[in-house]
């Protein structure tokens, strides 16, 4: 599905490159988290992926294309949604009449119902909604695109809890085996429990490229009374007590993306040995 090979890109030729050989393998039938700090270049990515900005060197393959070539055949397949995004003062149905011929797999039956659960007016404006309605009508329109590669850049900013909610639900419920949902993101609790496979960004590489499953019989996320023991590789002080991460000895557990994000950003080095 996607194939990158040592990418490397610079906004110009005076700064360094954001990326240096970044390599990334990613398959259909899941849904991939792109973690990082803010200015690790996660957007940047998204961009290249989409075909919006061109690689200085190296090679991004989408689906046996190279997005940079902007081929028809790709796009109608590939729907990005931005963080920042501008939406034309027309109704829903407007909207949709007028851009969903662009993808030939479009379901209107599924938006009809997305549009249902966000319980949002189809006669309204869109400029006239709120940014939180504006964000679930094109989460709604991203997913009834059907396109085999979804692109979501913190899909969910300015959505409410119940939303979130509703958002976890219909992304799980709604995606075939044939298609890849990338979601870049922030706010890791909201959608911890959709992801299957972790990236994470730092310093122009990727830090870790691993499965949930692989992470789960890797480690184990659990509390305690107290930071200190032989085991534990990383802790956190949270009300109570404190949320720790140890080597995993009796089977799967859940992971805690948070915290293991905050481990191998700011943890030990015998943290972040263990996990690569």
């Amino acid at each position: 599905m996607i194939s990158i090979q040592n990418l490397e890109f610079k906004y110009s030729k005076k700064q360094p490159p954001l990326f240096h050989n970044l390599e990334c393998e990613l398959q259909a039938g899941s849904i991939a988290g792109l973690l990082g700090k803010n200015g690790a270049g996660k957007t940047t990515l998204l961009k290249l992926m989409v075909g919006l900005l061109f690689p200085t060197e190296g090679k991004v393959n989408i689906m046996g294309h190279e997005p940079a070539k902007r081929q028809p055949s790709l796009f109608q397949d590939i729907y990005f949604l931005p963080e920042e995004f501008y939406i034309p003062g027309v109704s829903i149905g407007s909207y949709v009449k007028a851009n969903s011929g662009f993808y030939p797999r479009f379901d209107q039956t599924l938006l009809q119902q997305l549009i249902s659960d966000f319980e949002l007016p189809e006669t309204k404006s869109l400029q006239k909604l709120s940014y939180g309605q504006k964000k679930k009508f094109l989460i709604s329109f991203a997913l009834s695109t059907k396109c085999r590669l979804l692109v979501l850049d913190e899909p969910t900013n300015g959505l409410d809890i119940p939303s979130k909610s509703v958002f976890r639900k219909v992304v799980a419920g709604s995606l075939d085996e044939d298609q890849l949902v990338i979601i870049s993101t922030h706010q890791v609790k909201d959608v911890e429990n959709l992801i299957d496979r972790i990236l994470m960004l730092e310093n122009g590489k990727f830090i870790m490229q691993k499965d949930i499953f692989d992470i789960s019989a890797l480690l184990n996320f659990t509390t305690s009374s107290s930071p200190e023991g032989e085991n534990i590789l990383y802790s956190e002080m949270v009300p109570g007590g404190y949320k720790v991460i140890t080597p995993q000895a009796n089977g799967g557990s859940n992971v805690d993306i948070e915290l293991l994000f905050n481990a191998i950003s700011h943890g030990t080095e015998k943290m972040k040995d263990y996990v690569q």
